[in-house]
């Protein structure tokens, strides 16, 4: 028993046979150093949705403009529509447009106050020309008072004149009356003759005083010519300031009445677009999804949604993806990304971009420089031109992944940067063609 096993012992273990243990340790070591050398593509991996650049391609709420009751649906959830189509038929439920002759009866009010605007105008005409023959009245009355000053002037001058006739006579009598005086005390004329020269020496007098108060009545009548031209000048502005109110005031009530026909003409043009406001129609062209109201007769407020139209055609997709603030600054216009959409089988060697399978290429267009709710960054990309198109099954909403693709570097680096923290490295092109660093670990 014991020389069997020790014969067995030989069988399985020889110190004589050759072993290759540390051939095998040495090549893997060297595959390992040689595996560190091989190259790597740095890439930021974040998740979006697709959707669309026109915002006219995005799927749109169906929403009333105005508040009604559904009174017919002529689509139901699911329904293809062209742009046009008419979705669902409203009425009326406000007081303020329950008239079936509203329109109507609203032209009807805006026409009579066009006719009340012509009825005004013409008023103010009528009074201007009333103003027009107070004037020319006025011009003639104070003509008529200055001829009439003119005639008293002369007959003024005239009495005057006359007044100097009456001195001249009232003193030669009175001179011939004292000289008589005196020849009757020496005796040498009558008193006969005496009487008769203090006879013709009062008639002089009297004349004087007649023509004095002849000139006096003159002087008082140009006076009161003066007072009479002040009042009639009043008087006649006083009439057209009267008139003159009166115009103004029917050209007021003219531009009132304008006003108030634009504004009833204006509420009618509103009642009329209101009123096509009762059938909504399709924005364009699309399929009908998640209908919020179904029952006939439901009251709809202003505003409130009603449904969802999807757009049936879309040639200008894109991808939402969202980055971390860190990897903000390694994002920038017209850098190539790979993208993954749900849905469709992949094979993905993330350091190794050209050996997946089932990735899709895009690029950057536009990123933005405010944080989100998330707390990161919106970038947008389209369809890479220069490689195969994106599949013609994704739609609007559903999931993608994407692979932001920077430096190219080695294996060991890659782990290194990954174990330190370190950001990863990316480069740009300038002016001259040649790739330079924009952000790495020396800076």
């Amino acid at each position: 028993m014991r020389d069997y096993k020790v014969k067995s012992f030989g069988h399985i273990y020889s110190e004589r046979r050759v072993m290759h243990f540390d051939y095998w340790f040495k090549g893997l070591i060297i595959a390992f150093i040689l595996f560190l050398f091989l190259p790597w593509t740095q890439n930021i991996q974040s998740n979006g949705l697709v959707t669309t650049r026109l915002q006219e391609n995005r799927p749109q709420n169906i929403q009333t403009q105005i508040a009604g009751r559904i009174v017919k649906w002529n689509v139901k959830e699911g329904d293809a529509v062209k742009k046009g189509d008419t979705l669902i038929i409203l009425t009326e439920v406000k007081d303020d447009y329950l008239d079936p002759r509203l329109v109507e009866r609203t032209k009807d009010q805006a026409k009579a106050k066009r006719a009340s605007i012509d009825y005004y105008r013409g008023k103010a005409n009528a009074t201007q020309f009333q103003i027009d023959a107070i004037e020319k009245g006025r011009a003639l009355k104070i003509q008529q008072l200055k001829n009439y000053l003119n005639q008293l002037k002369s007959k003024l001058k005239a009495e005057q004149a006359e007044l100097v006739a009456a001195n001249n006579d009232y003193n030669l009598a009175l001179d011939q009356r004292d000289r008589q005086r005196k020849m009757f005390q020496d005796g040498l004329v009558s008193q006969t003759q005496l009487q008769q020269r203090e006879v013709s020496y009062q008639n002089a007098m009297a004349k004087k005083i007649i023509v004095e108060n002849k000139i006096a009545q003159t002087q008082q009548e140009i006076a009161n010519n003066q007072v009479e031209q002040n009042s009639a000048i009043q008087d006649y502005m006083e009439k057209r300031q009267k008139a003159e109110g009166d115009r103004l005031s029917s050209l007021s009530d003219a531009n009132t009445s304008l006003a108030d026909a634009s504004k009833l003409e204006n509420q009618a043009a509103n009642y009329e677009m209101r009123s096509e406001q009762y059938v909504i129609k399709a924005p364009q062209d699309g399929q009908v999804v998640q209908v919020a109201r179904s029952g006939i007769g439901e009251i709809l407020k202003e505003g409130e949604v009603i449904g969802l139209v999807v757009p049936d055609r879309n040639n200008a997709y894109a991808v939402e993806v969202f980055v971390r603030p860190v990897d903000l600054p390694l994002i920038d216009k017209g850098q190539k990304v790979r993208l993954i959409f749900d849905g469709f089988p992949t094979i993905v060697f993330t350091g190794w971009p050209k050996g997946s399978y089932g990735t899709f290429g895009g690029e950057v267009v536009a990123f933005e420089n405010t944080i989100n709710e998330n707390g990161m960054f919106r970038v947008l990309v389209v369809e890479d031109k220069k490689e195969d198109p994106w599949p013609k099954q994704i739609k609007v909403g559903s999931g993608a992944k994407s692979i932001v693709l920077l430096k190219n570097v080695a294996i060991w680096y890659e782990i290194w940067r990954n174990i330190n923290g370190f950001p990863p490295d990316y480069y740009k092109v300038n002016s001259k063609g040649v790739k330079k660093d924009s952000y790495s670990l020396d800076k």
